[in-house]
C-alpha cells in the first residue's frame, strides 16, 4: 500500500489514493519511492537488458513504434532511438497545463513504473521524483492527445525535460529544460532502450486532470447541497420532502446522503416554522428533488473514483515486461477513463443546471413568493441580480455542449495500426472546464440566496430592513436553520449585501473564490459537523 509517513508519500504502486494525487498536486507533499518498488523496477530492466543482449526483435525495444513497428533497431542505434523519439512525439498544443496537473501526471507516471512491468531504470524513476519534489514542473501543452497508446504528446512533453530538452517551470521562470534541472541541483538522464517508451506510454494525462476534477468535484457536491439549502430557506420551501421515510423507499446511496445533509443544514429553523401552514402544497423541482438530482450526481462520482483510483493503480504500459516475457497489449487505451469522464462531465453540467433554475427562482417576482424583482430595491433604476441569471444561463448552456462524450469519437493515426482511440483526454479536459463553469454557477445562486435571505429576514442594513414575504406571513427576525445561517453568514463576512446596483462581477469572483477555496463549505461543517 502507498501510504504517508513523516509527511511523505512512500510510492510502490499500488494503493495511491485520489487523496494523496491532491497532497502532491497541491499541497507539495514529498514522494519516495519504496524499497519494493526500487526491486521491482530493477527486475523489470534486467529482463530488457537480456532482451538486448540476445539481440531479440521485441516490439518498442529493438524495433521502431507505431506503424514502425516491423522496423528493426539495433541496440548500438537505442540512445538516439530514444531522443528522437521524444522529440519527435513532442508535438502538443495549446495552453500548458497547471502546475497541479503536472505534479499529479508526475506522481501517476511515477506510481505505473514503480509496478515494475515498464523496463525502465531506477535512475531514471528516481530523477522523475526529484523533480516532483524539487518542483520543477515540465511545460505540457494540454492539447494533442488521442488517448490511445496513451497520452503520447503530453508525455513526451514531460520526459524531454529529463533528457535536458524541452521546457519547464521552476521557481516562477519558464527555462529550458536543461536550465531548469540546473537550477533545483538536478542532472538530465540519458534514456538507454525502451525508456523513452516507458515514460510516454500511458494514460497518465488523462487520468490525472481527472482525479483532480473529481476530488474537488466530490466537495462542490455538498457545496450544493449547503446553496440549494439557502435558496430554499429564501423562496420559503418546505424540508418535508427530505424527510428519511421518502428516501428509504427509493435508497440510491448518494439520494439519501444528500437529503440528510439538506436536513442538517435546515435544522432548527424558525424561518421555516414561520410559513409552515402557508397553504403551500408542494415545492418546484429544482427545490424538492435536490436529494434526487444531486445524489445522482454524487453516485456517478463515487463510480468515477473506483474507475480512477483502479487507473492510477494500474500498468499502462505497452510493451509490458513479465519474468516470462515480453507482451504488446493495449493497457494504455483510455476508454475506462474517456467514458468515466464523460459521465463526470454530464454529472456535473446537471448540478449546474439545476442551481440555474433556483437562480431563476429567486429574480423571477413570479416565483419569488414575495421577493422584489431581481432581487433589488428601487428596482428600475436598479437592475440588481437580473443579468447575474443571464451569466448563470450562458454557462449551463455552454455545459451542455461541452457535456456531448467525446468517447464515442474515434479517428485513425499511426497510418491505422492505431485504429480505434478514445479521446480521453478530451473527455477529462471537457469535465475540467465544466466544473469551472459550475463554480461559477454556483457562485451566482450564492449571492442570490444570500440577498433572499436579507430580504426574506430583513437582516441586511444592520437588522433594520423591510422584510419581503406573502401576505399573513411574518418572517423578520426569523432566522434560517443552522447550517444556512452559518453559510449567510460566512457569505456577508466577504460580500456584502446588494443595496443598489454596483460591479456585480467583483461579488461573483468573491463568491468563486469562497467555494473554490472550500472556506464556504470548511465554516459550514464547523457548525454543524462533517457533511455527507
Amino acid at each position: 500500500m502507498d501510504k504517508s509517513i513523516d509527511d511523505k508519500i512512500l510510492i510502490d504502486g499500488n494503493g495511491l489514493k485520489l487523496e494523496d494525487v491532491t497532497a502532491v498536486a497541491q499541497r507539495n507533499r514529498v514522494v519516495e519511492l519504496s524499497e519494493t518498488a526500487h526491486s521491482q523496477i530493477a527486475e523489470s530492466r534486467k529482463i530488457v537488458e537480456a532482451l538486448l543482449s540476445e539481440r531479440q526483435v521485441v516490439y518498442g525495444i529493438t524495433t521502431g513504434f507505431g506503424k514502425f513497428k516491423d522496423v528493426y533497431i539495433p541496440p548500438e542505434d537505442s540512445l538516439k532511438l530514444q531522443k528522437n523519439f521524444l522529440l519527435s512525439h513532442a508535438v502538443g498544443v495549446g495552453p500548458s497545463l497547471s502546475a497541479p496537473e503536472v505534479r499529479s501526471i508526475m506522481l501517476l507516471r511515477v506510481n505505473a513504473l514503480a509496478k515494475g512491468y515498464s523496463g525502465i531504470r531506477n535512475r531514471v524513476v528516481r530523477l522523475l521524483i526529484d523533480m516532483i519534489n524539487q518542483n520543477v514542473h515540465p511545460v505540457i501543452p494540454e492539447q494533442g492527445s488521442v488517448g490511445a497508446s496513451g497520452d503520447l504528446a503530453p508525455l513526451a512533453h514531460l520526459a524531454l525535460v529529463l533528457i535536458g530538452e524541452g521546457e519547464a517551470e521552476y521557481e516562477g521562470e519558464i527555462l529550458p529544460g536543461r536550465d531548469a534541472l540546473t537550477g533545483a541541483g538536478l542532472r538530465p538522464v540519458i534514456l538507454k532502450a525502451k525508456e523513452g517508451l516507458a515514460l510516454t506510454n500511458g494514460t497518465q494525462v488523462m487520468t490525472a486532470i481527472g482525479a483532480l476534477v473529481v476530488m474537488e468535484a466530490l466537495n462542490l457536491a455538498k457545496v450544493a447541497d449547503i446553496i440549494g439549502a439557502m435558496s430554499l430557506e429564501a423562496l420559503l420551501g418546505t424540508k418535508r420532502a427530505f424527510e428519511p421515510e421518502v428516501h428509504k423507499i427509493r435508497p440510491h446511496k448518494g439520494q439519501i446522503a444528500s437529503a440528510r445533509n439538506l436536513r442538517t443544514l435546515l435544522a432548527d429553523s424558525d424561518l421555516m416554522e414561520s410559513h409552515k401552514n402557508c397553504g403551500m402544497v408542494q415545492d418546484a423541482y429544482s427545490l424538492r428533488c435536490m436529494p434526487q438530482v444531486h445524489g445522482a450526481t454524487r453516485q456517478a462520482l463515487d463510480h468515477a473514483r473506483v474507475v480512477l483510483e483502479t487507473e492510477i493503480n494500474s500498468a499502462t504500459d505497452n510493451p509490458l515486461i513479465f519474468e516470462h516475457g515480453v507482451i504488446s497489449a493495449g493497457n494504455f487505451h483510455g476508454q475506462p477513463v474517456a467514458l468515466v469522464m464523460d459521465y463526470v462531465s454530464a454529472a456535473l453540467a446537471e448540478l449546474a443546471n439545476i442551481s440555474e433554475r433556483r437562480t431563476e427562482r429567486l429574480v423571477n417576482p413570479s416565483l419569488s413568493n414575495g421577493l422584489p424583482p431581481f432581487l433589488i430595491l428601487n428596482g428600475g433604476l436598479n437592475s440588481g441580480f437580473m443579468i447575474a441569471q443571464y451569466t448563470a444561463a450562458a454557462l449551463v448552456s455552454e455545459n451542455k455542449s461541452l457535456a456531448h462524450p467525446a468517447s464515442v469519437d474515434s479517428i485513425p493515426t499511426s497510418a491505422n495500426q492505431e485504429d480505434h482511440v478514445s479521446m480521453g483526454t478530451i473527455s477529462a479536459r471537457k469535465a475540467r472546464s465544466i466544473l469551472k463553469n459550475l463554480k461559477n454557477v454556483l457562485a451566482i445562486e450564492l449571492l442570490c440566496a444570500a440577498q433572499g435571505l436579507d430580504l426574506r429576514t430583513g437582516l441586511y442594513k444592520r437588522g433594520e430592513g423591510q422584510a419581503f414575504a406573502p401576505a399573513g406571513i411574518e418572517t423578520k427576525s426569523q432566522h434560517p436553520g443552522k447550517g444556512v445561517r452559518a453559510a449567510h453568514e460566512f457569505v456577508r463576512k466577504h460580500v456584502s449585501h446588494l443595496g443598489r446596483d454596483r460591479y456585480i462581477k467583483q461579488d461573483i469572483d468573491a463568491a468563486y473564490e469562497l467555494i473554490e477555496s472550500g472556506g464556504l463549505l470548511e465554516f459550514v461543517e464547523g457548525e454543524v459537523g462533517a457533511l455527507s
